[in-house]
């Protein structure tokens, strides 16, 4: 009588989600540029007032155990969106690695000083860029964003450009972290780190 293969899944190699995906961010951040230039970009999920999903791809400009940050203008819709529903998702997909890493929970605005800090760190035109678009609206005329652009460049000619009241960042306070490691005939490690008063708790899912 013939018997079926084994499957061993492997055991999740790290206690605290962080550090995996800190290891997994580096092996990232190491693959060469002209094959994987945007190692940082990740899908944003938010949700409408009326319950309908909306995604996009936003770029993380920092993480530590606090969270996961990226910046927008808070008055377009994706921060319309999080301000009036304050939960979202993050999904990376590194395909090189074999590595989609999924994270869930409620999100919170970072501090004044943390997107002074991040804001000033920005090529000069993206910070023009930041006062002269209003995010998410029509554009009515051709040309309208291109002279607003250089009202914006006359306007601060010669000093440094400030962080406009209504541009800044989200930190996502995750409580679920999944990652999923691909393995052949689509038996795919899934490991589960699910936020728990006592810290992490870790499920190893079928994939």
């Amino acid at each position: 009588m013939s018997s079926s293969p084994s499957v061993t899944r492997s055991v999740a190699p790290f206690p605290a989600p962080f550090d995996r995906f800190r290891a997994i961010f580096s092996r990232a951040l190491d693959l060469p540029k002209e094959c994987f230039p945007e190692p940082n970009a990740m899908a944003l999920a938010t949700v409408t007032p009326d319950g309908r999903p909306s995604v996009r791809i936003v770029l993380l400009k920092g993480f530590d155990e606090r969270g996961f940050v990226f910046y927008t203008n808070y008055e377009g819709r994706k921060g319309v969106e999080l301000h009036a529903t304050p939960h979202a998702a993050l999904c990376f997909h590194w395909a090189p690695l074999d590595t989609q890493i999924r994270i869930e929970g409620p999100v919170q605005a970072v501090t004044a000083e943390e997107a002074d800090a991040y804001f000033a760190s920005r090529a000069r035109l993206s910070q023009i860029g930041a006062w002269a678009s209003t995010q998410s609206r029509p554009i009515a005329e051709p040309g309208d964003l291109e002279r607003r652009v250089a009202e914006v460049t006359a306007q601060y000619e010669g000093q440094p450009v400030p962080r406009p009241s209504y541009w800044s960042g989200f930190r996502l306070v995750p409580d679920r972290i999944e990652f999923w490691h691909a393995k052949p005939n689509r038996l795919h490690d899934r490991h589960l780190y699910i936020r728990s008063d006592d810290g992490w708790k870790i499920e190893t899912l079928y994939p």
